[in-house]
């Protein structure tokens, strides 16, 4: 309990809240074993420069808001596949640094993505989910997703206005899995009924067709799907993980897909908060050890261990979940991406300038009221 009477967060779950409970650390309270948690944990999590800038490893001053912080997620690749960002999520954090907005970047939006002197690349349009693949390359065909961050980065802050990000994080779908595991699962409102592109109902791969071995095909699966019915359900890692992968067969495709990712960190982070992990110190160290093989950060200096105590106030109940309104374009019928509403440059504009209560007010239509 805090001095002023309000059950805060332990620390790890305002991580959560923030990193879709991937940043987890235990609270630096009375017990010298959560400061030896809190140690084992930040030594866990990969730290690397993923914004091009040595200087972002030398702390500087303290952190304050207002921030923004970059999320990618990609799928477990080896460094010879090139990798894709298939869910970017931006997270605002008010000067108050009480309240975290989240909203992500449809995948297939088509962007200008900026040159990049590393790769060669010299800039084209593009969707960006590609942004990642053309800063990646390293030579000798290895890929490196750390340097693809920077030019992502780079690409967004080209399309939102943001001048800088303040920390970022690549975080690995598989590893998301692991940690839902770790807790125990994770109970969450399913919006929609939604059917698996890629699992059958017992959590295995459903086969491919051989002529689509290559991925050419739109389609390339058969046999029976892990179905997902509306209503409030306890799913298991693999559950959650394959739920907020599918965008095929959905009314607005992968704008409802986002809506469901961003009610998925929301889930995660109050789960974060129950007793059933936070006491039981076998599965919190389960959860911290999943946490650390999920992650690659970069907090601008600063530790994991900075951010949650900087990020103390935040918690899953004061977590808004944003979508931007856009729609599918075509060229001579052939589908080519997704493009954003006019609106969403104002939009962006109140981000930067740390005023999205008052749009938000003007615009109730930005907020997601199924998160």
């Amino acid at each position: 309990m805090a001095k002023d009477g309000k059950r805060r967060a332990p620390l790890w779950a305002r991580l959560c809240a923030i990193f879709g409970c991937v940043l987890m650390v235990l609270s630096g309270g009375a017990l010298i074993t959560g400061q030896v948690m809190m140690a084992r944990y930040a030594g866990a999590v990969e730290n690397k420069d993923l914004f091009g800038n040595e200087a972002s490893q030398t702390k500087v001053s303290d952190i304050k808001g207002p921030l923004n912080i970059l999320l990618a997620g990609i799928d477990p690749r080896t460094d010879e596949q090139t990798p894709l960002s298939d869910s970017i999520i931006v997270a605002h954090v008010p000067a108050s640094m009480d309240q975290v907005y989240l909203f992500s970047i449809p995948r297939d939006l088509v962007v200008d993505i900026p040159p990049f002197g590393k790769t060669g690349f010299r800039g084209g349009r593009s969707k960006i989910n590609a942004a990642m693949g053309f800063g990646s390359a390293i030579g000798n065909g290895k890929h490196d997703p750390a340097q693809g961050f920077d030019l992502l980065a780079k690409t967004v802050q080209r399309l939102t206005g943001i001048a800088k990000f303040d920390a970022g994080a690549i975080i690995n779908f598989g590893g998301f899995k692991q940690i839902v595991d770790a807790m125990g699962g994770v109970t969450m409102k399913i919006d929609q009924n939604v059917k698996s592109e890629h699992l059958q109902p017992n959590g295995k791969p459903r086969p491919r067709y051989a002529r689509c071995a290559d991925n050419t095909c739109a389609h390339p699966y058969y046999g029976p799907q892990a179905e997902y019915k509306v209503g409030t359900y306890h799913l298991k890692g693999w559950q959650a993980l394959d739920y907020v992968r599918q965008r095929y067969g959905l009314p607005k495709g992968d704008y409802d897909r986002q809506r469901h990712q961003q009610q998925f960190i929301k889930a995660m982070a109050g789960q974060a908060l129950g007793k059933d992990v936070v006491t039981n110190p076998v599965k919190l160290d389960r959860v911290l050890k999943a946490a650390g093989k999920a992650l690659i950060f970069d907090g601008n200096g600063h530790s994991v261990v900075d951010w949650g105590f900087a990020l103390k106030n935040i918690r899953a109940n004061n977590m808004t979940s944003i979508k931007l309104p856009g729609k599918s374009l075509f060229d001579g019928g052939k589908y080519v991406g997704e493009g954003l509403d006019p609106s969403a440059a104002d939009f962006f504009a109140a981000v930067s300038q740390d005023r999205l209560p008052a749009f938000l007010l003007q615009h109730p239509e930005y907020i997601n009221k199924n998160s």
